[in-house]
C-alpha cells in the first residue's frame, strides 16, 4: 500500500530483455541498503518487487501483463521514474490510499502555466471516467493528485511548483501517456451501485 507522495526519483540505467519480460535497473537516491529483497516499490504508480539492489540502485522484473497495461513498455535508458516505498504502520498518510495497481493509461491533452503553477487536462479511457469526480483523488504516475474539474472523459489538475520539481510531471507534454489509478473508494461505490466497468 502507498500514499501517492513521491519519496524519490529513479533513472533507468539498464534494461535486459527476457522471454516476454524485462529486467530493469535504475539508479536512485533511495538507500537500497534500507530495503530488503522482495520489498515493494511503486514505480510511476505500479507496484514492483525489488529483485536486486545496491546502495544506490534497484532492480525489478517486469512481466508481460504489466508492460501491456502500463507505460512501462515505453521505458528506455535514462527514463525518469517516480518512486515511493511501501507504507509502514505509523507513517503519515499525506496523500490518499494507493494500491499500486494501475487501472489504465491516461493521456495529457494540454498543459499551460497558471501563475507559479501549471494546469493539465488529462483524458482517461471512457470505461474509467465514472470513477473521476471533482475534488476526488487520482494517482497519476504514482502521484496523489486532486481533481479540479471533470468534463466527460477529461479532467483537470493543478500542479504546484513543489510537485513539479520533485516528480517527473515537468516532463509531461501534450500526448504523454501516464499511468492512472482511480480512487479505491470510487471503485467500491461504483461496484455497490452495479456500475463497475473496469
Amino acid at each position: 500500500m502507498f500514499t501517492g507522495i513521491i519519496k524519490a526519483k529513479g533513472k533507468i540505467i539498464a534494461i535486459a530483455e527476457g522471454n516476454n519480460s524485462r529486467r530493469i535497473t535504475m539508479v536512485t537516491d533511495i538507500d537500497g541498503s534500507a530495503l530488503q529483497l522482495g520489498a515493494s516499490v511503486a514505480c510511476d504508480g505500479w507496484c514492483l518487487t525489488v529483485v536486486e539492489k545496491t546502495q544506490d540502485t534497484l532492480t525489478f522484473d517486469v512481466a508481460a501483463e504489466t508492460m501491456a497495461l502500463t507505460t512501462l513498455k515505453h521505458w528506455d535508458i535514462d527514463t525518469a521514474v517516480n518512486l515511493e516505498t511501501s507504507l509502514r504502520l505509523g507513517d503519515e498518510l499525506g496523500g490518499h490510499m494507493v494500491s499500486g495497481h494501475v487501472d489504465g493509461i491516461a493521456v495529457v491533452e494540454s498543459v499551460r502555466p497558471d501563475g507559479d503553477s501549471w494546469r493539465f487536462k488529462i483524458r482517461v479511457p471512457d470505461r474509467l471516467a465514472q470513477y473521476i469526480s471533482p475534488k476526488g483523488s487520482v494517482a497519476l504516475n504514482g502521484i496523489s493528485l486532486t481533481v479540479n474539474e471533470v468534463e466527460g472523459s477529461v479532467f483537470g489538475i493543478c500542479i504546484i511548483p513543489h510537485t513539479w520539481d520533485v516528480t517527473n510531471i515537468h516532463l509531461w507534454d501534450e500526448g504523454t501517456q501516464i499511468n492512472l489509478e482511480v480512487d479505491q473508494l470510487a471503485r467500491y461505490v461504483a461496484r455497490i451501485l452495479g456500475r463497475d466497468a473496469a
